[in-house]
Protein backbone atom coordinates (compact mmCIF):
# COMPACT_ATOMS: atom_id res chain seq x y z
CA UNK A 1 0.00 0.00 0.00
CA UNK A 2 1.18 3.48 -0.80
CA UNK A 3 2.15 5.82 1.99
CA UNK A 4 1.20 9.42 2.72
CA UNK A 5 3.72 12.22 2.28
CA UNK A 6 4.73 12.44 5.92
CA UNK A 7 5.44 8.72 6.35
CA UNK A 8 7.04 7.95 3.03
CA UNK A 9 10.72 6.87 3.24
CA UNK A 10 13.21 8.88 1.27
CA UNK A 11 15.80 7.02 -0.74
CA UNK A 12 17.47 10.04 -2.24
CA UNK A 13 16.69 13.72 -1.98
CA UNK A 14 18.42 16.55 -3.77
CA UNK A 15 18.28 20.26 -3.03
CA UNK A 16 16.38 22.46 -5.43
CA UNK A 17 18.56 23.72 -8.23
CA UNK A 18 17.94 25.93 -11.26
CA UNK A 19 16.26 24.30 -14.23
CA UNK A 20 18.79 23.27 -16.88
CA UNK A 21 18.71 24.82 -20.31
CA UNK A 22 17.20 22.76 -23.13
CA UNK A 23 19.85 20.39 -24.52
CA UNK A 24 20.90 20.59 -28.12
CA UNK A 25 19.52 17.90 -30.44
CA UNK A 26 21.60 14.75 -30.56
CA UNK A 27 23.80 14.69 -33.64
CA UNK A 28 23.44 11.88 -36.16
CA UNK A 29 26.00 10.62 -38.68
CA UNK A 30 25.61 12.23 -42.09
CA UNK A 31 24.55 8.95 -43.71
CA UNK A 32 21.94 8.12 -41.03
CA UNK A 33 18.49 9.07 -42.34
CA UNK A 34 15.44 9.11 -40.07
CA UNK A 35 14.13 5.73 -41.16
CA UNK A 36 15.19 3.36 -43.92
CA UNK A 37 13.84 0.01 -44.98
CA UNK A 38 16.66 -2.26 -46.05
CA UNK A 39 15.98 -5.25 -48.29
CA UNK A 40 18.22 -8.08 -49.41
CA UNK A 41 20.87 -10.11 -47.65
CA UNK A 42 23.94 -8.08 -48.58
CA UNK A 43 22.31 -4.76 -47.69
CA UNK A 44 21.31 -5.95 -44.23
CA UNK A 45 24.65 -7.67 -43.53
CA UNK A 46 26.61 -4.56 -44.48
CA UNK A 47 24.36 -2.36 -42.34
CA UNK A 48 24.99 -4.63 -39.35
CA UNK A 49 28.73 -4.69 -40.02
CA UNK A 50 28.75 -0.89 -40.14
CA UNK A 51 27.04 -0.68 -36.74
CA UNK A 52 23.90 0.93 -38.06
CA UNK A 53 21.12 0.67 -35.43
CA UNK A 54 18.31 -1.59 -36.69
CA UNK A 55 14.95 -1.64 -34.99
CA UNK A 56 13.54 -4.88 -36.45
CA UNK A 57 14.74 -7.55 -38.85
CA UNK A 58 12.08 -9.65 -40.59
CA UNK A 59 13.34 -13.05 -41.77
CA UNK A 60 11.64 -15.73 -43.85
CA UNK A 61 10.49 -18.82 -41.97
CA UNK A 62 13.11 -21.53 -42.00
CA UNK A 63 16.12 -19.29 -41.44
CA UNK A 64 17.64 -22.08 -39.32
CA UNK A 65 18.01 -24.17 -42.48
CA UNK A 66 19.44 -21.30 -44.52
CA UNK A 67 23.03 -20.50 -43.54
CA UNK A 68 22.94 -16.90 -44.79
CA UNK A 69 19.68 -16.08 -43.00
CA UNK A 70 20.89 -17.80 -39.84
CA UNK A 71 23.99 -15.62 -39.92
CA UNK A 72 21.89 -12.46 -40.33
CA UNK A 73 19.67 -13.51 -37.42
CA UNK A 74 22.69 -14.04 -35.17
CA UNK A 75 24.26 -10.71 -36.15
CA UNK A 76 20.98 -8.86 -35.66
CA UNK A 77 20.36 -10.32 -32.20
CA UNK A 78 23.91 -9.53 -31.14
CA UNK A 79 23.38 -5.93 -32.28
CA UNK A 80 20.21 -5.66 -30.18
CA UNK A 81 17.67 -5.73 -33.02
CA UNK A 82 14.34 -7.53 -32.69
CA UNK A 83 14.29 -10.53 -35.05
CA UNK A 84 10.86 -11.53 -36.37
CA UNK A 85 10.27 -14.77 -38.25
CA UNK A 86 7.47 -14.55 -40.83
CA UNK A 87 6.25 -16.12 -44.06
CA UNK A 88 7.14 -14.99 -47.56
CA UNK A 89 3.73 -13.38 -48.06
CA UNK A 90 4.39 -11.03 -45.14
CA UNK A 91 7.82 -10.17 -46.55
CA UNK A 92 6.28 -9.49 -49.96
CA UNK A 93 3.87 -7.05 -48.29
CA UNK A 94 6.71 -5.29 -46.48
CA UNK A 95 9.02 -5.19 -49.48
CA UNK A 96 8.99 -2.21 -51.78
CA UNK A 97 10.52 -4.05 -54.72
CA UNK A 98 9.80 -7.70 -53.79
CA UNK A 99 13.52 -8.43 -54.12
CA UNK A 100 13.98 -9.02 -50.42
CA UNK A 101 15.79 -12.40 -50.62
CA UNK A 102 14.04 -13.43 -47.42
CA UNK A 103 15.05 -10.47 -45.28
CA UNK A 104 13.67 -6.96 -44.64
CA UNK A 105 15.15 -4.69 -41.97
CA UNK A 106 13.83 -1.45 -40.50
CA UNK A 107 16.51 0.97 -39.38
CA UNK A 108 15.80 2.87 -36.17
CA UNK A 109 14.96 6.54 -36.52
CA UNK A 110 17.33 7.32 -33.64
CA UNK A 111 19.94 5.53 -31.61
CA UNK A 112 18.78 4.04 -28.32
CA UNK A 113 20.24 5.12 -25.00
CA UNK A 114 21.03 3.00 -21.92
CA UNK A 115 19.55 3.15 -18.42
CA UNK A 116 22.85 4.62 -17.26
CA UNK A 117 22.50 7.41 -19.84
CA UNK A 118 19.09 8.34 -18.43
CA UNK A 119 20.31 8.38 -14.83
CA UNK A 120 23.40 10.37 -15.80
CA UNK A 121 21.17 12.92 -17.51
CA UNK A 122 19.22 13.48 -14.30
CA UNK A 123 22.43 13.72 -12.27
CA UNK A 124 23.91 16.26 -14.67
CA UNK A 125 20.77 18.37 -14.29
CA UNK A 126 20.98 18.14 -10.49
CA UNK A 127 17.47 16.68 -10.33
CA UNK A 128 15.95 13.47 -8.95
CA UNK A 129 15.30 11.14 -11.89
CA UNK A 130 11.87 11.26 -13.51
CA UNK A 131 11.44 8.39 -15.96
CA UNK A 132 8.59 6.71 -17.83
CA UNK A 133 8.60 2.94 -18.32
CA UNK A 134 6.25 1.63 -21.02
CA UNK A 135 5.18 -1.97 -20.55
CA UNK A 136 4.51 -3.34 -24.06
CA UNK A 137 2.93 -0.18 -25.50
CA UNK A 138 2.75 -1.27 -29.13
CA UNK A 139 1.03 1.71 -30.78
CA UNK A 140 3.71 4.03 -32.25
CA UNK A 141 1.31 6.99 -31.97
CA UNK A 142 1.04 6.39 -28.23
CA UNK A 143 4.83 6.13 -27.88
CA UNK A 144 5.29 9.35 -29.83
CA UNK A 145 2.68 11.15 -27.72
CA UNK A 146 4.31 9.96 -24.48
CA UNK A 147 7.69 11.16 -25.77
CA UNK A 148 6.25 14.59 -26.53
CA UNK A 149 4.60 14.96 -23.11
CA UNK A 150 7.59 13.59 -21.22
CA UNK A 151 9.96 16.02 -22.92
CA UNK A 152 7.65 18.95 -22.18
CA UNK A 153 7.39 17.84 -18.53
CA UNK A 154 11.16 17.72 -18.13
CA UNK A 155 11.44 13.94 -17.74
CA UNK A 156 14.88 12.44 -18.14
CA UNK A 157 14.00 9.55 -20.43
CA UNK A 158 11.73 6.74 -21.57
CA UNK A 159 12.33 3.01 -21.13
CA UNK A 160 10.79 0.44 -23.48
CA UNK A 161 11.24 -3.35 -23.82
CA UNK A 162 12.69 -4.82 -26.99
CA UNK A 163 9.77 -7.14 -27.64
CA UNK A 164 6.06 -6.40 -28.07
CA UNK A 165 6.71 -2.68 -28.05
CA UNK A 166 6.76 0.09 -30.62
CA UNK A 167 10.27 1.20 -31.58
CA UNK A 168 11.70 4.51 -32.70
CA UNK A 169 10.36 4.52 -36.23
CA UNK A 170 9.22 7.36 -38.46
CA UNK A 171 5.66 7.40 -37.05
CA UNK A 172 7.01 7.84 -33.52
CA UNK A 173 9.39 10.57 -34.64
CA UNK A 174 6.56 12.46 -36.35
CA UNK A 175 4.03 12.02 -33.53
CA UNK A 176 6.56 13.21 -30.96
CA UNK A 177 6.67 16.60 -32.75
CA UNK A 178 10.47 16.69 -32.48
CA UNK A 179 10.72 15.45 -28.87
CA UNK A 180 12.64 12.38 -30.05
CA UNK A 181 15.52 14.75 -30.83
CA UNK A 182 15.81 15.79 -27.18
CA UNK A 183 14.59 12.95 -24.98
CA UNK A 184 16.59 9.70 -24.84
CA UNK A 185 14.86 6.33 -25.08
CA UNK A 186 16.43 3.21 -23.57
CA UNK A 187 15.38 -0.12 -25.04
CA UNK A 188 16.00 -3.00 -22.64
CA UNK A 189 15.84 -6.79 -23.09
CA UNK A 190 13.76 -7.26 -19.94
CA UNK A 191 11.67 -4.58 -18.22
CA UNK A 192 11.59 -6.34 -14.85
CA UNK A 193 15.39 -6.52 -14.81
CA UNK A 194 15.52 -2.81 -15.70
CA UNK A 195 13.23 -2.06 -12.76
CA UNK A 196 15.60 -3.88 -10.39
CA UNK A 197 18.52 -1.88 -11.78
CA UNK A 198 16.66 1.38 -11.22
CA UNK A 199 15.83 0.35 -7.65
CA UNK A 200 19.52 -0.25 -7.00
CA UNK A 201 20.08 3.40 -8.02
CA UNK A 202 17.50 4.61 -5.49
CA UNK A 203 14.60 5.11 -7.91
CA UNK A 204 11.05 4.42 -6.67
CA UNK A 205 8.81 2.51 -9.12
CA UNK A 206 5.17 3.64 -9.45
CA UNK A 207 2.83 1.37 -11.37
CA UNK A 208 -0.46 2.63 -12.75
CA UNK A 209 -3.45 0.38 -11.99
CA UNK A 210 -7.18 1.08 -11.97
CA UNK A 211 -7.79 -0.87 -8.76
CA UNK A 212 -4.77 0.44 -6.85
CA UNK A 213 -5.26 1.19 -3.13
CA UNK A 214 -3.94 4.76 -3.36
CA UNK A 215 -4.70 7.50 -5.86
CA UNK A 216 -2.31 9.76 -7.71
CA UNK A 217 -3.10 12.88 -5.72
CA UNK A 218 -2.11 11.27 -2.42
CA UNK A 219 1.19 9.93 -3.77
CA UNK A 220 4.56 11.60 -3.29
CA UNK A 221 6.35 11.94 -6.64
CA UNK A 222 9.02 14.42 -5.54
CA UNK A 223 11.81 11.88 -5.12
CA UNK A 224 13.55 9.73 -7.75
CA UNK A 225 10.62 8.24 -9.65
CA UNK A 226 9.89 5.90 -12.55
CA UNK A 227 6.26 5.78 -13.69
CA UNK A 228 5.16 2.51 -15.32
CA UNK A 229 2.44 2.74 -17.96
CA UNK A 230 0.84 -0.52 -19.08
CA UNK A 231 -0.14 -1.66 -22.56
CA UNK A 232 -3.18 -0.32 -24.39
CA UNK A 233 -5.28 -3.42 -23.84
CA UNK A 234 -4.08 -5.31 -20.79
CA UNK A 235 -2.29 -2.75 -18.64
CA UNK A 236 0.84 -3.80 -16.76
CA UNK A 237 1.97 -7.40 -16.93
CA UNK A 238 1.85 -9.38 -13.70
CA UNK A 239 5.62 -9.59 -13.25
CA UNK A 240 6.08 -5.86 -13.78
CA UNK A 241 3.24 -5.02 -11.39
CA UNK A 242 4.74 -7.25 -8.70
CA UNK A 243 8.03 -5.37 -8.86
CA UNK A 244 6.53 -1.91 -8.42
CA UNK A 245 7.10 -0.17 -5.08
CA UNK A 246 3.66 1.46 -5.28
CA UNK A 247 0.51 0.86 -7.30
CA UNK A 248 -1.35 4.09 -7.98
CA UNK A 249 -4.68 4.88 -9.63
CA UNK A 250 -6.00 7.92 -11.47
CA UNK A 251 -9.38 8.99 -10.02
CA UNK A 252 -12.20 8.33 -12.50
CA UNK A 253 -15.45 10.28 -12.29
CA UNK A 254 -17.17 9.29 -15.53
CA UNK A 255 -18.68 6.13 -16.96
CA UNK A 256 -15.49 4.99 -18.71
CA UNK A 257 -12.93 3.60 -16.29
CA UNK A 258 -9.69 3.78 -18.27
CA UNK A 259 -7.47 6.18 -20.21
CA UNK A 260 -5.15 5.42 -23.08
CA UNK A 261 -1.44 5.10 -22.37
CA UNK A 262 -0.40 8.57 -23.50
CA UNK A 263 -3.18 10.31 -21.53
CA UNK A 264 -2.32 8.38 -18.35
CA UNK A 265 1.35 9.24 -18.75
CA UNK A 266 0.53 12.93 -19.22
CA UNK A 267 -1.58 13.07 -16.04
CA UNK A 268 1.09 11.35 -13.94
CA UNK A 269 3.96 13.40 -15.34
CA UNK A 270 2.31 16.73 -14.73
CA UNK A 271 1.29 15.78 -11.20
CA UNK A 272 5.02 15.08 -10.65
CA UNK A 273 5.82 18.49 -12.15
CA UNK A 274 3.28 20.19 -9.86
CA UNK A 275 4.66 18.50 -6.76
CA UNK A 276 8.27 19.26 -7.64
CA UNK A 277 7.51 22.93 -8.13
CA UNK A 278 5.61 23.23 -4.84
Amino acid sequence: MNKPYSNRPDRKRRPDRPQPSRPAPRQKPEDWVDETQLEGRNAVIEALRAGRPLDKVYLANGENTDAALARIAAMAREAGAVVVSCDRHKLDQLSEGRAHQGVVAIAAAHEYATLEDLLARAEAAGEPPLLVLLDEVSDPHNLGAVLRTAECAGAHGIVIPKRRSAGLGAVVAKTSAGAVEYLPVARVPNLTAAIETLKQHGVWIYGTAANAPSDLYHTDLTGPAAIVIGSEGDGMSRLVAERCDFLVSIPMRGHINSLNASAAAAIFLYEAVRQRQA
